[in-house]
């Protein structure tokens, strides 16, 4: 029925493919290993990745100033072209809310205050009042210092920025 060499070639169609396979995954487990003996707990992590939590200056002098530091030192007209980013959905103008509320007078102003604006509420169950302090950590990350807020902003990152931002905002009242 079949010769010698029409079973061959059956046998190596069908070796060949298995072969390649055996060796594919043979080297794709060798550059991603995942096993109990690597770094992380018991095994669950694929790959280690370094965010330099662990080498993370233990000292808050070595982290840099504090925010009061800064905030004494800030540049208000540097402030103002940090503002620049804001403008798109704040106003400096009493009584003028945009897509967020004025801005006018906000430093020492009771949170979710400004008359005509609808608020979330959110920012309200972590703060009472615009303190600096207040206006630094939600400058910095606004959905993480109020879940839920409204605010769609991603944050200053810079913390010379916050300062000098707000020390602008102090310059802005009646």
């Amino acid at each position: 029925m079949f010769d010698t060499m029409t079973i061959t070639k059956i046998v190596a169609a069908i070796c060949a493919p298995l072969l390649v396979f055996l060796l594919g995954s043979w080297a794709v487990e060798s550059i991603y290993h995942v096993g109990a003996e690597g770094k992380g707990d018991a095994g669950t992590q694929a790959y280690l990745i370094d965010t330099g939590a662990a080498s993370a200056p233990a000292d808050a002098a070595a982290a840099g100033p504090d925010f009061a530091t800064l905030l004494a030192s800030a540049d208000p007209a540097k402030g103002e072209k940090v503002f620049s980013k804001c403008k798109a959905c704040h106003s400096l103008e009493a009584g003028k809310n945009k897509v967020g509320p004025t801005l006018y007078g906000v430093v020492g102003r009771g949170v979710d205050t400004v008359p005509g604006y609808a608020y979330s509420g959110k920012i309200e169950a972590v703060a009472k009042v615009w303190t600096p302090e207040n206006l630094n950590k939600f400058l910095e990350n606004p959905k993480k210092f109020a879940p839920g807020t409204k605010m769609g902003f991603a944050g200053l990152k810079k913390a010379t920025d916050r300062a000098n931002v707000v020390a602008y905002l102090q310059t802005i009242k009646g």
